[in-house]
C-alpha cells in the first residue's frame, strides 16, 4: 500500500474491514496500521472501545478515534523527552478537516440517533445509517493517511 496508491487503498481497506465485521475505529486504525506496514496483535483491539462513539456514549466518531489513533502510530512519540508538537498539530487538522466535511465530530450527531437505546439502534439499522459511518470511515482514513503522507515528505 505504499506509495502513490496509499491515499486510494487505505480508505478502500477501512471499507473492506467495515463491511466485514470490524467496527468504525478497529477498521481505520487497522487500515492506516496496514498502510504504514504496521502489524501488532494489539491492532484492531486497542479501538474496539473507541467504536460506536466511544461505546456507544455518543461521544468522538470512532472512525475519527481510529484516524488520531492512526496519526499517532505515525507521529507519536516513545518517549517523554520526545515531542508532541507534529502528532497534536497533525490531529488538529484531522479533526477540523473532519468537521468541515461533516458537520460535527460527535457520532450521536452524525447520526441522529442514540446507540445507547434499543430504539436508537432500530432506528440507525431502519435508516440505513450505517452507509454514513462508512462515508465518515472513509473520509477519516483519507484526511489521516494525507497528513501522514505530508509528513513523511
Amino acid at each position: 500500500m505504499r506509495g502513490q496508491n496509499m491515499s486510494e487503498q487505505a480508505p478502500q481497506r477501512s471499507l473492506e474491514l467495515f463491511r466485514s465485521g470490524f467496527f468504525c475505529a478497529e477498521s481505520v486504525l487497522l487500515a492506516i496500521a496496514e498502510s504504514q506496514g504496521i502489524h501488532s496483535d494489539l491492532i484492531p483491539r486497542i479501538a474496539t472501545g473507541f467504536c460506536s462513539g466511544v461505546s456507544r456514549t455518543g461521544g468522538m466518531c470512532g472512525a475519527l478515534s481510529g484516524a488520531i489513533m492512526g496519526i499517532s502510530l505515525a507521529a507519536g512519540r516513545n518517549s517523554p523527552h520526545e515531542s508532541i508538537e507534529i502528532c497534536y498539530t497533525l490531529t488538529q487538522k484531522l479533526i477540523s478537516r473532519f468537521e468541515e466535511l461533516h458537520g460535527s465530530v460527535n457520532c450521536r450527531q452524525l447520526i441522529g440517533c442514540d446507540l445507547a437505546t434499543e430504539a436508537g439502534q432500530r432506528y440507525f439499522i431502519e435508516n440505513q445509517l450505517m452507509e454514513r459511518c462508512l462515508q465518515c470511515a472513509e473520509d477519516a482514513t483519507r484526511i489521516a493517511i494525507s497528513l501522514i503522507a505530508e509528513l513523511q515528505h
